[in-house]
């Protein structure tokens, strides 16, 4: 029966769209990938250009070869130069392939260099620690650092210029500016001498002072190596760090190029940021930007609600019936009565010369049924219990509720 209320007074007048929509168009399967896609190449574009770029940048970063650092080596990442300069400065320099040869050539004052650190097993590791001889360890491992140098620990690599050192280390105020191109840095604790630092407050060179030794790490090593000694204070850097004065008062420098164990039992010694090549860093860097900016993209929706097309568009007389047949079966003639009165009284205050917000306002209700009164024929009780009453006790008392309602409208609109 609640079917039958006239569209101007139900309450769901305000569902519909004009009432005389038809049905929508589905866009075809073809359509929705087009929209999808113009919505995402734009990421798709920014990401692929990323991946170019760190492809390029590892491409670009030189590779190591099996002689870098190598004392016998003439190559570009060789070391020869440098072994001769200090051999000319009256410092002897021997070769060891094997931790035990290392230490066994060692003596007092010894100056160890230690390379390719990767290739150095625990046993090795291990041996280093208690040998009473100056340690410099260039771009150590991890796993080195924490045999051997424990109060030292990576921060991370950079390509940042080193000017003045900024510390009171002999051997690196004495060579000043260095060009240490990309270079490890290191945060410490306790007691360390740190030089050359960046400008996030890493250090690339760090001296630790042990009971028994001293414990130097270098994180590039550029300055050792036959390409770059003649930059900067590369090559003054490197020799002090060796301990050359050319007075004669050092004992000898060992250099440890250790070979590749051949049961691979080293290939432990290195940690995944190790292994991980400085390119494919700074491209996990990318992406892990692009997430967060494509989640701050997409996350954009915060502001006012976005306008979207139905699916389907339904009649609003199709509106009407539906929801009058949910008020039906609920049994939920409060509701229904309720919006038909704030209906009315929606279309009543334009026509009484009253503001829209008096509708709902209970402080204006008096007033409302005074000027329906006084433009129909009806007094005031009659128009209140019409207008502001209790719910009715059936569905006829609804219908008849609707029926005066709009009696009601109709004598405002002609009087």
């Amino acid at each position: 029966m609640v079917t039958q209320t006239p569209p101007q007074s139900a309450p769901a007048g305000q569902g519909g769209q004009g009432g005389q929509g038809g049905q929508g168009t589905e866009p075809s399967a073809r359509q929705v990938a087009g929209r999808r896609w113009r919505s995402a190449r734009g990421v798709v574009a920014v990401m692929l250009a990323m991946v170019v770029i760190a492809v390029i940048l590892a491409a670009l970063r030189p590779s190591t070869s099996p002689q870098a650092l190598d004392p016998t080596s003439p190559k570009q990442d060789g070391s020869r130069a440098l072994a001769e300069i200090v051999r000319q400065n009256g410092t002897p320099v021997s070769v060891a392939r094997h931790v035990d040869d290392a230490v066994r050539q060692s003596a007092p004052g010894t100056v160890m260099v230690v390379t390719r650190s990767e290739r150095l097993t625990s046993e090795e590791l291990s041996l280093l620690s208690v040998a009473q001889v100056d340690l410099l360890l260039v771009r150590p491992t991890s796993f080195t650092l924490a045999e051997l140098a424990p109060r030292v620990r990576k921060d991370g690599a950079t390509f940042e210029d080193a000017d003045e050192p900024g510390c009171s280390l002999q051997a690196a105020t004495l060579a000043g500016p260095v060009a240490l191109h990309e270079s490890e840095t290191y945060d410490v604790t306790g007691s360390v001498t740190e030089c050359y630092k960046t400008e996030y407050g890493g250090s690339r060179v760090v001296q630790v002072q042990n009971v028994g030794n001293t414990v130097t790490v270098l994180g590039s090593a550029s300055p050792l190596t036959n390409e770059r000694l003649t930059e900067e204070g590369n090559a003054a850097l490197a020799m002090n760090l060796l301990g050359t004065t050319g007075d004669g008062t050092n004992s000898s420098v060992v250099w440890l190029v250790p070979d590749m164990p051949e049961d691979g039992a080293g290939a432990g010694q290195q940690s995944l940021g190790d292994l991980l090549p400085f390119g494919v860093k700074l491209l996990m860097l990318q992406l892990l930007v692009t997430v967060l900016l494509v989640a701050l993209w997409r996350g954009r929706r915060l502001g006012p609600v976005v306008a979207e097309a139905l699916p389907v568009v339904v009649r609003s007389a199709e509106t009407v019936e539906g929801r009058a047949r949910l008020y039906r079966a609920g049994h939920a003639r409060d509701r229904a009565s309720d919006a038909l009165r704030s209906g009315a009284r929606e279309r009543l205050v334009p026509l009484l010369g009253l503001p829209r917000s008096s509708a709902q306002d209970p402080a204006a209700a008096q007033e409302i049924v005074s000027a329906v009164a006084h433009r129909s024929p009806y007094d005031e009780t009659y128009v209140g219990a019409a207008l502001y009453g209790p719910e009715p006790l059936d569905d006829a008392g609804l219908i008849a509720l609707s029926d005066v309602l709009d009696d009601l409208e109709r004598q405002v609109r002609q009087s």
